[in-house]
């Protein structure tokens, strides 16, 4: 059998010099990748709370979401209540530590900005449990200011220091003295230009006004934004716009986180 033909590779001169050229081979380059779009530009989202306002006077609060429920309170006008949901045309709140109702056609809501504190937060939404709690000069604070409890207590009775000290050991187990001449010694001083959601605003008031030092100081309420303080004066806890009046008697804020 004849010997197979051996293959002819094609020769090229180089130099005066013969070589043989092989066969190239091409290899695939990987396609640059397509640039990342970058993601469209967007607002950084801030958390908002929500209330809402009564735009009329003597606005029932019932105890379920309709007028066959019992009424359990009656709101003022522009006062706020935390939202809390709704049931059909009623938003959901709180009113003196329970659950509550308040029809839609009297409210506006209102958003507030949060104050990115968790425990600022949580004593803000303590305090709105106890709106329309009755304000009682004088009531039996939850603790002596370090932590020892008064048996008498209740829940149901707060003056403005004592309402303080309550919301702020339950939502962040911060320990406020007994009144307001001593709470105002505690935390840290915040400038009236800096004060901020969750910060205390201690003012004094007709009968305190003439007084000197610490003595002067006679009430004390939450801050909680857009010139809205939540608080118990003579009647009973409510969140309402500081007046021109109130804003007259101010004296300092704390912040105590």
């Amino acid at each position: 059998m004849a010997a197979a033909a051996a293959a002819v590779l094609p020769v090229a001169a180089c130099g005066g010099r013969q070589s043989v050229a092989l066969p190239q081979t091409q290899t695939e380059q990987p396609a640059d990748p397509a640039p990342e779009t970058p993601p469209p530009a967007t607002e950084p989202q801030i958390e908002t709370v929500s209330y809402f306002a009564v735009t009329s006077a003597g606005v029932n609060i019932r105890s379920g979401a309709g007028t066959d429920y019992g009424v359990r309170g009656r709101a003022e006008k522009s006062t706020l209540y935390a939202l809390g949901g709704s049931d059909g045309d009623w938003y959901k709140t709180e009113w003196r530590n329970g659950a509550a109702y308040v029809s839609k056609k009297y409210c506006t809501p209102v958003h507030m900005p949060a104050s990115g504190n968790p425990a600022a937060e949580a004593v803000i939404a303590e305090g709105t449990k106890l709106l329309g709690t009755p304000y009682v000069y004088g009531a039996v604070r939850l603790h002596d200011g370090k932590g020892n409890f008064y048996g008498a207590f209740d829940a149901g009775k707060f003056d403005c220091s004592s309402l303080m000290q309550y919301i702020f050991y339950r939502g962040a187990g911060v320990l406020l003295d007994v009144n307001t001449r001593t709470q105002v010694l505690q935390g840290e001083r915040v400038e009236e230009d800096g004060i901020e959601r969750g910060d205390l605003l201690f003012f004094t008031n007709d009968s305190r006004k003439n007084n000197r030092g610490l003595e002067r100081i006679g009430h004390v309420g939450l801050y909680l934004g857009g010139n809205y303080i939540l608080h118990t004066a003579s009647d009973y806890a409510k969140i309402e716009q500081i007046s021109a009046k109130r804003w007259s008697y101010f004296i300092e804020a704390r912040r105590m986180y």
